[in-house]
């Protein structure tokens, strides 16, 4: 087993030779480099960045077959959604688990559409049919009661009943470190903060070597390959221009935003999906699992902006709270938001010939996968719930350059973490649902210094352990890696997080080995990220 220690990965770079080098460490690159050393390659997975840094730690959290992809009759990408979906179910029960759906019927005078009514069961039958089954559950249509024990603060005089429907959430950030860690399991070799500087090729054309920079020290290293993997998500066009010297537009970026309240604000056990006013939309409204919030998304607007800077706008948080406003009392306001968040979405640019959208929220959400003749495949597109077939389908893509490809074996491939271990106490299960059977390592380190299993922010479950642990087995190099991915501090309450920021970087400075000085700039980095991020909505990050 190779360790996921970044140190003794950077250093075993030197004189390596791979069948492969994957560019993206999100969740289809970390997909894609388990898929490969699961077959027996060598692989390295680099990422400019950290792990899951771009979209694949920015999404809506869910596992979902995408019930509106009916509505675009793309019957195909939803059952491979659904069927994608209960692999991730059974290979990872610990990080993603079924989640049920709330869908509020409203009518003005509690007198319900028979159109209406018969379209949603329609859809919904369909859904079930489709593979929306597997989970162990079939919709249900649901009285006014029902709705409202799981979404108190719906609009009473205008609800008149409910139709509930299963799919499943994750942890995005956590899922994809996983992906990465079950990927060193088999042998690869996985870095963050490792930047692809230069592609060389042979005369004939063919990629010799990746040349990579070390985003923290400055040193570079040629990585000897057969073959490279464009896995980037929206920074697609990007890498094909580094490794083809020419530029494209495979890539129309959508943006996303999320925003967090506390949950006594907007009390929800289920999720729940809202229509919005004059659109034609929904957003949803979802639990975290075990945090005291509740995150309200996402909005889907064509994006044009830096690629490493997408933010949640005043308009976007207007547009949110609008349509949580119009199907609740909950009157939420800027004041109640305690977390946003914001990522693009890598869709497709529609081929040549095909009519272009003008909304992005009907532009596909399947992938596609290219081959350029000169062993670079780029696999671009899609959605975090099919990076499994994404990566299968860019690693068969591999195969004229590798001798004798085996067959891939992800679809039943238990990722790292699960073992028939299961915990006996309340702070087990909570780090098993995080770690799977790594919360033994955490528990660890708890008892040989109990105060590590104390909580470090207020209002949050989260205990020094689980930082110290980031720093010394997950790759976290920073504070802002330890509250944005390793754990989500950050979305949930960035104020909370900010409050505890120096607790936390003085906790972890001696695994860390950070002095006085970077402990300091460690919180001054977060500190202008939190301002940041919260300027660019028109929030206030110190308020009463």
């Amino acid at each position: 087993m190779t360790s996921f220690v970044r140190d003794v990965a950077w250093r075993a770079l030197t004189g390596r030779r791979v069948d492969v080098v994957v560019i993206g460490a999100g969740m289809t690159g970390a997909g894609v480099a388990l898929d490969a050393a699961s077959r027996g390659l060598s692989v390295v997975l680099i990422d400019a960045n950290d792990f899951a840094s771009g979209t694949s730690s920015k999404s809506s959290k869910m596992v979902h077959g995408g019930l509106r992809y009916l509505q675009q009759r793309e019957f195909r990408l939803v059952y491979e959604n659904l069927r994608e979906r209960q692999r991730l179910l059974e290979n990872a029960p610990y990080l993603v688990t079924p989640l049920p759906f709330l869908i509020p019927l409203f009518s003005s005078n509690l007198v319900l559409s028979k159109t209406l009514v018969k379209g949603y069961a329609s859809a919904l039958r369909l859904y079930d049919l489709t593979g929306g089954w597997r989970i162990g559950h079939r919709y249900r249509r649901i009285s006014k009661a029902e709705a409202l024990e799981h979404l108190p603060t719906l609009n009473a005089d205008n609800l008149a009943a409910g139709f509930l429907y299963y799919d499943a959430r994750g942890d995005d950030a956590r899922v994809a470190l996983t992906l990465a860690k079950s990927a060193v399991d088999h042998g690869a070799l996985a870095l963050n903060y490792a930047r692809a500087l230069r592609v060389t090729k042979d005369t004939s054309g063919r990629v010799t070597s990746v040349t990579v920079r070390d985003e923290l020290s400055g040193e570079e290293i040629a990585v000897a390959t057969t073959t490279v993997v464009n896995a980037t998500g929206v920074w697609a066009d990007e890498i094909f221009a580094l490794t083809e010297k020419r530029d494209t537009h495979q890539i129309t970026p959508a943006k996303g935003v999320h925003v967090s309240v506390p949950r006594h604000r907007l009390p929800a056990d289920v999720a729940a999906v809202l229509s919005v006013p004059g659109d034609r939309r929904s957003i949803f409204v979802v639990p975290f699992d075990e945090a005291p919030y509740t995150f309200i998304g996402t909005t889907d607007t064509a994006y044009d902006g830096p690629l490493d800077d997408p933010q949640c706008t005043p308009d976007d948080l207007a547009y949110l709270l609008r349509a949580v406003n119009a199907a609740t009392s909950s009157r939420l306001s800027e004041r109640d938001v305690t977390g946003v968040w914001a990522g693009l979405r890598p869709l497709l640019t529609p081929r040549a010939g095909e009519a272009l959208r003008e909304r992005t929220a009907d532009l596909s959400r399947r992938h596609r996968v290219t081959d350029t003749g000169d062993a670079v495949i780029h696999v671009t597109g899609g959605k975090w719930t099919t990076y499994r077939q994404m990566a299968e389908d860019a690693v068969d893509a591999l195969a004229p350059y590798v001798a004798s490809l085996p067959k891939v074996r992800t679809k039943r491939l238990p990722l790292h973490g699960v073992s028939t271990w299961r915990p006996t106490s309340e702070l087990e299960s909570r780090l098993y649902h995080r770690f799977g059977d790594d919360a033994q390592h955490l528990v660890a380190l708890v008892t040989k210094d109990p105060s590590l299993g104390e909580t470090v922010i207020e209002g949050q479950t989260y205990v020094g352990a689980e930082f110290v642990y980031a720093v010394t087995h997950e790759m976290a190099t920073s504070l802002v890696d330890l509250v944005t991915r390793r754990t989500r501090a950050h979305l949930h309450d960035a104020r909370a997080t900010l409050g505890a920021a120096t607790r936390i970087a003085r906790l972890v400075a001696p695994f860390a080995q950070w002095s006085d000085d970077d402990v300091a700039r460690q919180v001054t980095n977060y500190q202008s990220l939190v301002r940041h991020e919260f300027a660019a909505a028109g929030l206030e990050v110190d308020h009463d």
